[in-house]
């Protein structure tokens, strides 16, 4: 089974980029983070990180037929990407959003989601924790799926 992880414009500076909100973890610490759980459900990874919108939607394209679901983690398009919200919509698998802070205690710009719509889920507040959570939650909702 093959889960992208899309990570979004300014998250490359994770660790360095208002660390009392996202804390100190670094982007490489968070795919690190990933890869033991990944293992233990058997999934393999594909990793992508783009200050750019059409770069996240090109690599959305390209996986529409290999990949099995996605984590979407879509920082400052969360709350203006229409194409990249058009894009998951287009996806045959599901897709969950993640956010390492909740959105919805913050700036009042920043609770509402676009993106949100267009996905299975939102995983939100655990910090980097965030991104395992979906991890764990996304593969067992495809497992689900399969079995049921």
């Amino acid at each position: 089974m093959k889960i992208l992880v899309l990570h979004g414009p300014n998250l490359n500076l994770f660790g360095r980029r208002e660390p009392h909100i996202y804390g100190t973890t670094t982007l490489a610490e968070i795919n690190a983070s990933l890869q033991t759980p990944a293992k233990e459900l058997d999934v393999e990874l594909e990793i992508f990180q783009s200050n750019h919108e059409g770069a996240l939607i090109d690599k959305f394209h390209e996986n529409i037929d290999s990949a099995q679901g996605a984590l979407l983690k879509p920082a400052g398009l969360t709350q203006h990407g229409v194409p990249l919200h058009d894009a998951i919509k287009a996806m045959p698998f599901p897709v969950l959003e993640i956010h390492m802070s909740n959105i919805a205690a913050r700036e009042a710009w920043r609770s509402h989601s676009i993106i949100s719509p267009a996905v299975k889920g939102t995983v939100q507040g655990l910090g980097w924790r965030s991104y395992t959570a979906g991890l764990r939650a996304l593969v067992e909702t495809l497992r689900d799926t399969k079995a049921g």
